[in-house]
C-alpha cells in the first residue's frame, strides 16, 4: 500500500500545476467571475460556446489600460510639442488658448472647450508623417516624466489589465482597444505595451492625406479631428472597423457607457467590465466628479446591467506594469 501511495505522490508532483492567468489579480469575485466567464466560451462542451472567430474583446485605453490622471497622456504630449514649435518659431502663438498652452496655464487653455484643445491639435499633431509622428510619440512616452509620479509615461499600463488581454488571446480572443485618443498616437505603443498590433486600434482620428513630398508619396497629419472615438462613437468605430459585435468589453468612465450597452444588449454571452478608480493610495481614486474619466450612470447602472466593477484596491495586488 505504501508503494502505491508514493507512486500516486510522484505522479501528481510530475503533473505542472495550472499556472494562474491573472497573478495580479487578488483571488476575489471579480478575478472569479472572469476567470469562469471565458472558461464556459470557450469550452465546446458548454452551452456559452463561442466559436473562436466571435470571441472579440474591446478595452478603452485612457483609464482602463493605463492611468488618465491628472489629464490625458496624449494632452501632455501636444503640449510638450506645442512648447517646442513655439521655441521654433513663435508666431504660431496666435491665441490666447494657445499662449496659454505654451505657458502650462491649464485653466486658460480649457476656456474654450473642444475648441480650445482643436487648436492645439492642429498645431502638434500637424505638419508631420504619420511615421514620423508616431515614432517621435513612442519616444516621448518612453522618456517623458509624468507630473505626479515621476514615471516614464510608458511605465503607468496596468499589470493586471496586461494580464487580462494576454490571457484572453491564450483562449482564442481577439483582442482591440476603442479608445477616445488618437489612433496613431495609441498605435505608436500598443504592440508593446498590451500586444495589441496597430491593426487592432481603433480612436480618434485628425486629418490626415496622401500627399507628395520630397517626391516620395507620404500620409501627412494636418491636425484637426475628422472622428471622435467615444461615447456614442465608440459602437460606429467598432463596426466601421471590427464589423463584429465584441462579446467582451472593458472600460472605465461613461465614456464607455455607450460601448458596454453595445455588447452587453446582444444575444448570448456577454461580459462588461468596468475599472472603478477606488486606490486613491497606489495610483488616483475618482468617478463621479472632475473633468476626466467621470464615472457617474456606469457607476449606477452596473449592477442592473450585469456589468462587472473592478475595485482597485481590492482586487488588484498590483498597479503598475512598469517600476515605480
Amino acid at each position: 500500500m505504501r508503494a502505491l501511495q508514493t507512486v500516486a505522490v510522484l505522479l501528481c508532483s510530475a503533473i505542472p500545476a495550472t499556472a494562474d492567468p491573472l497573478p495580479s489579480w487578488n483571488d476575489t469575485p471579480t478575478k472569479t467571475a472572469i476567470i469562469e466567464f471565458v472558461e464556459k466560451v470557450t469550452d465546446p462542451a458548454s452551452d456559452d460556446f463561442v466559436a473562436m472567430e466571435d470571441r472579440i474583446a474591446t478595452f478603452d485605453n485612457d483609464g482602463t489600460l493605463w492611468a488618465e490622471q491628472p489629464a490625458y497622456f496624449q494632452l501632455f504630449y501636444a503640449l510638450d510639442k506645442l512648447k517646442e514649435k513655439a521655441a521654433a518659431d513663435p508666431s504660431i502663438l496666435s491665441s490666447d488658448v494657445l499662449k496659454a498652452a505654451n505657458e502650462g496655464d491649464m485653466q486658460g487653455m480649457m476656456a474654450k472647450g473642444e475648441e480650445g484643445l482643436i487648436e492645439i491639435l492642429n498645431i502638434s499633431h500637424s505638419g508631420m508623417t504619420v511615421d514620423q509622428f508616431m515614432a517621435d510619440s513612442s519616444n516621448w512616452l518612453s522618456t517623458a516624466a509624468h507630473p505626479t509620479t515621476g514615471m516614464h509615461y510608458a511605465d503607468m499600463t496596468y499589470q493586471p489589465m496586461v494580464e487580462l488581454l494576454s490571457y484572453l488571446r491564450d483562449e482564442g480572443f481577439s483582442t482591440y482597444i476603442v479608445s477616445g485618443g488618437g489612433v496613431h498616437f495609441i498605435r505608436s505603443f500598443s504592440d508593446e505595451a498590451y500586444g495589441v498590433p496597430p491593426e487592432n486600434v481603433v480612436g480618434t482620428e485628425g486629418e490626415t492625406k496622401f500627399e507628395e513630398v520630397d517626391g516620395k508619396f507620404v500620409l501627412m497629419k494636418h491636425g484637426g479631428v475628422t472622428f471622435i472615438d467615444d461615447k456614442e462613437g465608440k459602437p460606429v468605430g467598432i463596426d466601421r472597423h471590427i464589423g463584429k459585435r465584441p462579446i467582451f468589453v472593458g472600460g472605465n468612465s461613461d465614456g464607455d457607457f455607450q460601448m458596454l450597452q453595445y455588447a452587453t444588449e446582444a444575444e448570448g454571452p456577454t461580459f462588461g467590465l468596468i475599472v472603478h478608480h477606488t486606490d486613491g493610495e497606489r495610483e488616483f481614486a475618482y468617478d463621479r466628479e472632475g473633468s476626466i474619466g467621470v464615472l457617474d450612470r456606469g457607476l449606477d447602472e452596473a449592477d442592473a446591467r450585469g456589468w462587472v466593477l473592478v475595485d482597485m484596491a481590492n482586487d488588484w495586488s498590483r498597479i503598475w506594469s512598469g517600476k515605480k
